[in-house]
């Protein structure tokens, strides 16, 4: 079966990125914009978030645990 795409657009991105044009995020200590935040920042703050929503809820059901009333095996008296 032929490529639907010729061979001369078969182009990836990379082929086009050259390093020195690249700009670095440098910052002044005068500097008071905020920082960009990078897919890499976004990804570390996502898997906190999650591991953060597990504990809350472990924590929950250890305490529901805790906190439970006992079901009372003998309830007669005397």
């Amino acid at each position: 079966m032929q490529a639907l795409v010729p061979k001369e657009f078969n182009m990836r991105l990379d082929e086009f990125y050259n390093p020195e044009k690249d700009r670095s995020a440098s910052r002044s200590i005068d500097d008071v914009r905020k920082t960009k935040l990078t897919l890499e920042t976004l990804n570390k703050l996502r898997k906190y978030r999650e591991i953060k929503k597990s504990e809350t809820i472990e924590q929950k059901k250890f305490a529901s645990l805790m906190y439970a009333k006992q079901a009372q095996a003998d309830t007669g008296g005397f």
